[in-house]
């Protein structure tokens, strides 16, 4: 714990590191494609659980041109990607949802350290979801797709000439910690195991 104390900022993921969404994420993904093949689906939820630091559309687009092989067409990925907020707005706003360690760490250090959020889900849902969860003044920032993560973390290194040695990012998936690695940032991992291997430090807790 104390590797990550020592940064002056941390940029944090959201689902399935400050919240317990993971189930309802995938929720989502089955009721918005309803009217397409048992089998596809399923293609797309095995590519979602793998990739859970990606953003919808990209797996939108994933399940339309590499599963059914065809064209991904804007109006169509923008009309599921809406659809798909409605369920995370109804759904994520429970506090029972928050990590009680995580947020316990947050609340305790957010005024000695900066802390934002660079999620794969899309910003404006995700500030929605902070302000009903009574959680966003913890955060400078909290900033999600349809900007790429490896994006969102550039951006906050840059505009704020942020040290790469003073800062990290803590997640769950190996997207996050490719997010960290082309930032040139360390990359705490944290509930998921298959990171244990991979991280420069692996969280098995917070308290």
């Amino acid at each position: 714990m104390k590797d990550l104390l020592s940064k002056k900022n941390i940029l944090w993921d959201f689902d399935g590191v400050i919240l317990d969404s993971m189930n309802i994420r995938t929720e989502g993904f089955k009721q918005v494609l309803i009217n397409y093949p048992d089998d596809q689906v399923e293609s797309l939820l095995v590519y979602h659980r793998r990739n859970g630091g990606l953003s919808r559309y990209v797996k939108f687009r994933y399940f339309f041109e590499h599963i059914r092989q065809e064209t991904a067409e804007k109006a169509k990925l923008q009309k599921l990607a809406e659809n798909y907020s409605k369920i995370m707005r109804s759904f994520l706003t429970s506090p029972e949802r928050l990590v009680p360690e995580v947020i316990d760490f947050i609340r305790k250090y957010f005024q000695q350290h900066r802390m934002y959020i660079v999620s794969g889900s899309d910003g404006n849902e995700l500030r929605f979801l902070c302000k009903e969860l009574g959680i966003e003044q913890y955060f400078v920032s909290v900033e999600g797709s349809p900007t790429p993560k490896i994006q969102l973390v550039r951006n906050i290194l840059e505009k704020n000439l942020y040290k790469k040695e003073e800062t990290c990012l803590v997640g769950d998936s190996v997207n996050d910690l490719e997010a960290a690695e082309k930032n040139g940032i360390k990359f705490f991992g944290y509930n998921n195991e298959d990171l244990k291997e991979k991280a420069d430090y692996y969280l098995n807790s917070f308290r």
